[in-house]
């Protein structure tokens, strides 16, 4: 019986660790992952699309606990949405539409 918990102890975490990993692989490749190596840029702009795609996923994840949650329903939709707006912000700059 205990052996059954710590398998699936493990393999939930093993799950759970190789979610993270797609989405950084995933976010990597929206950012633009080739275009650096194709030309032989930096790779700063792919970090940090890479980065505002994740401060964009935090706001939808606070936005969906806010439809979820009774008690702290006004905070999360207020982080949520402030956290998409400052990602939409950073895109805007990043493509020089300020």
């Amino acid at each position: 019986m205990n052996l059954r918990k710590t398998l699936n102890k493990t393999s939930s975490k093993l799950l759970t660790g190789f979610k993270y990993v797609y989405l950084i692989a995933f976010f990597a490749l929206l950012a633009g992952f080739f275009h650096p190596l194709i030309t032989n840029t930096s790779f700063d702009g792919v970090v940090i699309g890479v980065l505002v795609l994740f401060v964009g996923l935090a706001g939808a994840v606070l936005l969906y606990r806010a439809a979820t949650s009774e008690k702290k329903r006004a905070i999360f939709l207020g982080i949520g949405f402030g956290l998409i707006a400052i990602s939409l912000h950073y895109i805007f700059q990043l493509t020089g539409r300020t």
